[in-house]
């Protein structure tokens, strides 16, 4: 994802409550909030080593946003579109064939923490 692409938050993705630090509102999640998106237990097994180092850098960057409890909008890799995604099933190109696309593995892991 491009850095300077990226927008500040002021409440938490995850929690909703106000983000103080630089860091946090750069990210979008608070401390305790990205500790239990990094940490969460999702099985991995069907995801290849690409696919989950994408998703992680999708919820790192911020780029994947609630929209309902278990919709999310996801921005694709080079910044331009945007897909909905859940857990389930996405809307960009992958999701649309039928394959697990790592959109909807960042959503997994979100629902996860």
């Amino acid at each position: 994802m491009n850095a300077a692409a990226t927008t500040t938050h002021t409440n938490c993705l995850r929690c909703g409550r106000a983000l103080r630090t630089a860091k946090s509102q750069a990210l979008g999640y608070g401390a305790k909030c990205a500790a239990k998106v990094r940490h969460s237990a999702v099985d991995l097994t069907d995801y290849k080593p690409h696919q989950i180092a994408s998703a992680r850098e999708l919820i790192e960057d911020g780029a994947i946003i609630p929209l309902r409890s278990v919709i999310f909008i996801a921005v694709s890799t080079d910044g331009t579109e945007t897909y909905k995604t859940a857990p389930t099933g996405c809307t960009c190109p992958a999701g649309l064939k039928g394959s697990r696309c790592y959109h909807q593995l960042a959503a997994r892991l979100l629902l996860a923490a």
